[in-house]
């Protein structure tokens, strides 16, 4: 699409609101746009479904990572200009004819009591199609992920904030089942939270991260551990079990925190491994962008999502399985043997662009875009 894109600060609301193309179908995305997904999705079916112009919304938070989004506005005005949200609740309703929730969160701040499903009755009444994608914390119920692994940094007290966790994720649970339009997720994980839901996968660029700089070319090799919570991603597993390699220098161990997302592709790009998330037993954004940068992917994914994974027809995940128990002995025979390291990390690749360059996602949200289009 032709609109311009904003990137970081925020508009002035009203003035950012991007022009809305003369397509059948007309998608309004927002309001979280984690990891830039909302934008992603939104590219994503514009270039595999024919017909359709979408726009992403996200509120801008201060000193949080700036990812692409095509309507930014600050995040006071999301929350508390009762006039903005008529304004927009206009121009949602004249400009288009689907949208798609995330996380459970509503678009119009607090003038509709901060319940989405509240406004997707607004809107359903005024003949838009409503769906709604669930991204991680808003719906993953801690004490389900507790019993289910046991890793689960819900267990103890890794997480002081579990309750609060717990309670939202439970009414955005129970809103999502009271929703009469159709559920996603965007982690296999969180279908053991919402089992009705359909898989819709993270999305990456994929040529964004591509490097002709293979790994495991070192005598010493980089490992990279760059988590977005350390408590939650299993950092404490990491550098427990690392601590020997690197005493020995049998390893460049390189935490990374609070690196923007666009430097990140230099980050992996000097990486040999990287090891993702030890905890949770999925794998998201980052694991993508990895595996996309041609990068050995190591970290703790459920046998439940991998199924998922290979069952959508691109082989098996190809991150390398790990827990707090055996990685260092799994990080030690990628050191011994480079060459299956490297078809691992080929494997990578080729499975991000089969299953998260956006063509399978907007397959799966195609349906849900041609209701109402007959």
């Amino acid at each position: 699409m032709g609109r311009e894109v904003h990137v970081g600060g925020p508009d002035d609301g009203d003035e950012g609101r991007p022009a809305v193309p003369d397509t059948a179908v007309r998608l309004f995305v927002g309001p979280a746009n984690f990891a830039g997904q909302g934008y992603l999705w939104a590219r994503a079916v514009e270039r595999s479904v024919p017909d359709v112009s979408a726009v992403s919304f996200a509120p801008h938070v201060p000193g949080a990572f700036d990812f692409p989004v095509d309507y930014l506005v600050p995040q006071a005005t999301y929350l508390d200009d009762f006039e903005f949200h008529e304004r927009l609740l206009a121009y949602v309703r004249g400009q288009f004819t689907h949208v798609l929730f995330e996380a459970a969160r509503p678009l119009f701040g607090r003038s509709y009591g901060l319940n989405f499903l509240t406004e997707s009755k607004l809107l359903t009444r005024a003949g838009l199609a409503v769906a709604v994608i669930a991204h991680g914390t808003d719906v993953r119920l801690p004490s389900r992920h507790a019993a289910a692994y046991d890793y689960s940094p819900f267990r103890g007290d890794l997480v002081p904030e579990t309750p609060l966790l717990e309670d939202r994720a439970a009414r955005n649970i129970a809103r999502i089942d009271a929703f009469s339009g159709p559920a996603f997720v965007s982690t296999p994980d969180l279908l053991l939270d919402l089992p009705e839901a359909t898989w819709c996968p993270v999305v990456v660029d994929v040529d964004r991260w591509h490097t002709d700089v293979p790994p495991m070319q070192r005598k010493v090799p980089v490992v990279v551990h760059a988590p977005s919570k350390s408590h939650v991603k299993g950092t404490d597993l990491v550098e427990t079990a690392l601590a020997d390699l690197v005493a020995r220098g049998a390893i460049e161990y390189r935490r990374i925190e609070g690196v923007p997302a666009a430097e990140m592709t230099r980050v992996y790009t000097e990486a040999d491994i990287v090891l993702d998330q030890f905890r949770l037993g999925s794998y998201g954004v980052a694991a993508c962008e990895a595996m996309a940068a041609g990068r050995v992917v190591v970290g703790n994914v459920s046998d439940l999502v991998r199924e998922h994974a290979t069952s959508v027809g691109a082989g098996e995940l190809p991150i390398i399985q790990a827990d707090g128990s055996d990685l260092a002995s799994v990080i030690e025979s990628i050191i011994d043997d480079p060459t299956t390291a490297r078809t691992r990390a080929a494997d990578g690749l080729g499975y991000v662009r089969a299953v998260h360059d956006g063509s399978i996602s907007a397959g799966i949200l195609r349906n849900f875009l041609e209701e109402g289009q007959q």
